[in-house]
């Protein structure tokens, strides 16, 4: 799979832009601060429904704006998809397959993206919220169901919270709550399929995970990675990781368990202390916790390849071909051997987008199609040189989207 085309409309920066991308290698160039990485999270949008710099909306329509709008492309070995995707900064999102009104969240089954970003330094070096954050965005990827299970445990969660807050205020016990329990039954039966699922993908990112490390970092330093469980005693947002050992029971009866456990607790502090949005995703090199133990050239690697290792997850399951890999402005922060590894490691992917400052960063394999911007403003399309074509073509500096009569109907 790959993006033929990609059209934006008062996202970030731009007010329109109109970009044609190649098969294999392509590279957007420019200052910092110009757009580049707008157009990066734009695709990466679709594909996991939430931005890798921001948890809201809001900051990715333009200001002066209501709403932003991303049209993008895709080809489907000899099937093309065009998805649209209005992004509101008030009220629930708009999405259109081929021009059908469908649910966002349907988006992912169609949009198949793996972005690596600075930012990623958080998921080994941040809180236990960088890792939840990144185990999730995956888990949609590959089951866009999860999507709805993530958010209606949030929904619960909010509620569940809103009520002990409202018994802690007016003082009233565990036994003078019973609408507590109706709460808890949704909590565990949601909480417990994202706890699953979350154990599942750590098992299935193991091996991935370590063949990535040692192909960037040209070491095997032993990675591992596996879920700290406040179900099992422990509390990652309370910098606890030490558990109170295996439980047996299912992960339904142990979150009962747990929820029985701490009730007393909870309503002291008008808070859920247990579930899925209080763990964390232990990473760990030589034995060592990443976060913490690990140098900055070994926090690069265990970043790198966990997106790396989640790109190889997609490549085998979908048939669509491979995921789109998105390098955003990483060259820059690795050294000779690192940019010429993960460049060897990129190059095999059906499509690869790089984003940087200096084009001279990006190993001269990933410079096939240069697209060049400024002050969110495409300036230039340099596509490889071929016998049709063999100097560089310029583009106007704000193109118009060419959209059909039904493209052209409000969301």
């Amino acid at each position: 799979m790959f993006v033929e085309h990609l059209g934006l409309q008062d996202f970030r920066n731009y007010e329109t832009a109109e970009v044609s991308l190649a098969r294999g290698a392509n590279v957007f160039v420019g200052r910092n601060g110009q757009g580049k990485t707008n157009l990066a999270e734009s695709l990466a949008y679709l594909a996991t429904l939430g931005s890798h710099r921001v948890s809201q909306d809001a900051p990715l329509v333009r200001e002066g704006k209501d709403a932003a709008f991303v049209r993008a492309r895709l080809a489907h070995g000899e099937r093309r998809v065009t998805l649209d995707l209005q992004i509101n900064k008030q009220g629930a999102n708009k999405a259109r397959v081929n021009g059908a009104p469908v649910k966002p969240a349907e988006l992912p089954r169609y949009a198949h993206v793996v972005l690596f970003a600075p930012e990623d330094l958080q998921i080994v070096r941040g809180d236990p919220s960088a890792r939840r954050k990144f185990a999730d965005q995956m888990l949609i990827q590959r089951r866009p169901r999860m999507a709805g299970i993530i958010a209606d445990y949030e929904r619960v969660l909010k509620q569940r919270n809103a009520l002990l807050k409202s018994a802690r205020s007016r003082g009233v016990k565990g036994e003078g709550l019973s609408t507590l329990d109706v709460w808890d039954d949704k909590l565990i039966t949601l909480g417990s399929q994202l706890i699953d699922a979350r154990l599942a993908f750590a098992a299935e990112m193991a091996a991935p995970v370590a063949a990535a490390y040692t192909a960037i970092a040209g070491a095997d330093h032993s990675p591992t990675l596996s879920w700290v469980l406040s179900i099992t005693g422990a509390d990652p947002e309370e910098n606890e990781t030490s558990t109170a050992g295996a439980e047996s029971g299912t992960t339904a009866e142990q979150f009962r368990a747990a929820l029985a456990a701490k009730r007393g607790s909870e309503l002291e502090r008008g808070l859920t202390l247990v579930g899925p949005h209080r763990d964390d995703l232990l990473l760990t090199v030589r034995g060592l916790p990443v976060k913490g133990y690990a140098s900055h050239g070994e926090s690069w690697s265990v970043a790198l390849a966990l997106r790396l290792a989640s790109a190889e997850l997609l490549r085998e399951e979908l048939s669509a071909g491979d995921p789109i890999l998105i390098l955003d402005d990483v060259f820059a922060e690795l050294d000779a051997q690192r940019r010429t590894r993960l460049a060897d490691l990129a190059a095999g992917y059906e499509q690869v987008i790089v984003t940087s400052a200096v084009e001279e960063d990006v190993p001269t394999q990933l410079r096939a199609h240069v697209v060049r911007v400024q002050s969110g403003q495409i300036i230039a399309i340099e596509p490889r040189e071929t016998p049709e074509t063999s100097e560089p073509r310029e583009t106007p500096k704000t193109p118009e989207p060419r959209r059909t009569p039904e493209e052209d109907e409000p969301f």
